[in-house]
């Protein structure tokens, strides 16, 4: 099987690392490109390279900081209100699938991404930065139009994300819009990502994970992915359909209820915020001062 993958720094530059029985080895030294991103252009034959290779030599020393494992995603794509309970909490009553329309929402590529730490900053102008818990699906081979069937074919790898949003700037009541998406999602660092890529084949279902978050140590989000209102391969089969989904593109794919936004409860600079999804592991973060 093939290994999870890892990014980190080392002498000041990011290195892909395959990570195997807790030790991390450089992509380079195992025949395949120094770069996570790098492996998206050719997933099938790098997938099976590293599926087939040993490691050889000690491990990377321990302490070297850890960066998102894929920095440099194609496209960041958001399902928004993908969960019922979420969706109850936001005040939408009674939903259903047949009621609820899909609908996505796009993350900076560049400038959303960051790994774990001391890593995110607060919006400017924000007072209600809100946090969310998802699990996030890499794409790995090309997908235009494809059946919800086949559509985890698509899959090469899942990761952990959080999406944190500003919900004040994104309200817009007095426009015939309501919400200006970008305002409220697309800020810089606010999509930390990690702490590494699991391939799809060790996961297994990606639609009975278990995936919380703490803030300061407090458990505020407690659910399965099972809870979803779309699964991710329907998800993917929709997007598909209204542009290609290319490898290394990103689905953040909605987090259930217990964000703050029903209890006017938000984050401030320096809290803490823990991520965990069943199978991948725990992304830890620290908000920053503005900027």
């Amino acid at each position: 099987m093939m290994p999870s993958l890892v990014t980190v720094l080392e002498d000041g530059l990011p290195v892909g690392c395959a990570e195997w029985q807790g030790g991390l080895y450089r992509l380079a030294d195992l025949g395949a490109p120094r770069e996570v991103a790098t492996l998206f252009e050719d997933w099938p034959h790098w997938s099976a390279q590293l599926a087939a290779a040993k490691p050889t030599g000690a491990p990377l020393p321990g302490g070297l900081p850890v960066l998102a494992p894929l920095l440099y995603p194609g496209k960041i794509l958001c399902a928004g209100a993908n969960y019922y309970d979420h969706s109850a909490e936001m005040g939408v009553p009674n939903v259903t699938k047949e009621t609820t329309r899909l609908f996505f929402f796009f993350k900076p590529p560049r400038n959303a991404v960051v790994g774990p730490g001391a890593t995110v900053k607060k919006p400017i102008g924000t007072e209600a930065m809100d946090w969310e818990v998802e699990l996030a699906a890499v794409i790995g081979r090309r997908a235009r139009a494809v059946s919800a069937a086949e559509a985890l074919s698509h899959v090469a790898a899942y990761t952990v994300a959080i999406d944190f949003s500003s919900r004040d700037l994104g309200r817009a009541p007095e426009t015939f819009y309501k919400i200006d998406w970008v305002a409220g999602k697309a800020h810089d660092t606010c999509c930390p990502m990690g702490p590494r890529l699991v391939p799809a084949d060790a996961i297994g279902d990606p639609m009975d994970l278990a995936l919380s978050l703490s803030v300061n140590g407090t458990v505020k989000q407690n659910a399965r992915t099972s809870g979803m209102i779309y699964s991710i391969a329907e998800q993917i089969a929709n997007l598909s359909r209204i542009m290609t989904l290319d490898p290394g593109d990103v689905i953040l794919t909605g987090t259930p209820a217990g964000v703050g936004a029903p209890k006017g409860t938000f984050l401030n600079v320096g809290d803490r915020v823990e991520a965990e999804i069943e199978k991948i592991g725990k992304l830890s973060v620290t908000i920053q001062p503005e900027g």
